[in-house]
């Protein structure tokens, strides 16, 4: 039986969104972390400030270098980079492990800046992203590869990045906030099909959400 478009199945017949295809290190990420919610702090902060790293290129790309810029950005802890001086710039131009553009790495340390801004205006970066979460009357009924082909940013997406950018925040357009919000959870955009879809909707089912 063909799959619909925008899936493919792995040797033993399980059924995957296409864009894993390229190596298990992506279908592991498909497979245990794209799409469902999150409300770590850390990871919120690097998957944001990654969707930026990755302007231009795959995301595969970025995943590969993902442990380096862990240990590059100080596990992404938004106090700890937001002390970042010129020496750790230069440190991390040096860094062939990342992705080494001063512009995006200038913006990492501005947007952990803003981060604590947030906390002392939210709570947590958590309660302010889950506080543009989409309604679920504005998805559409079903996710095919057609109706994601129309989707690259969201009323939610636009909002969000208008306002981060009002803050004060960097490299969060619209479709760096979309792609965001797929990445953790915000929204399901797993194909109708796809064998993680339904583990992804029972996670956030279960979540409680942050206030």
């Amino acid at each position: 039986m063909a799959l619909p478009p925008g899936l493919f199945a792995d040797a033993a017949g399980v059924a995957r969104c296409t864009w894993c295809q390229a190596s298990d290190v992506y279908r592991q990420y498909h497979d245990t972390e794209w799409g469902f919610p999150v409300t770590d702090e850390r990871r919120l902060f690097e998957k944001i400030c990654l969707e930026g790293f990755q302007a231009g290129l795959s995301w595969l790309t970025i995943l590969n270098k993902r442990e380096n810029f862990r240990r590059g950005f100080a596990h992404f802890d938004a106090e700890q980079v937001a002390r970042f001086k010129q020496a750790d710039i230069d440190r991390l131009l040096a860094d062939a492990g990342i992705v080494r553009h001063r512009g995006k790495i200038e913006s990492t340390l501005n947007n952990a800046k803003r981060v604590i801004e947030l906390r002392a205006e939210f709570g947590s970066l958590a309660a302010y992203a889950w506080r543009h979460e989409a309604p679920p009357a504005s998805r559409p009924k079903r996710i095919t590869l057609a109706a994601l082909q129309t989707i690259t940013t969201s009323p939610e997406s636009v909002a969000m990045s208008k306002d981060l950018k009002k803050r004060g925040w960097s490299f969060v357009g619209p479709t760096t906030v979309y792609a965001f919000m797929q990445a953790m959870g915000l929204v399901n955009d797993h194909i109708e099909g796809c064998h993680v879809r339904e583990a992804a909707l029972a996670a956030r089912a279960a979540l409680d959400r942050p206030t």
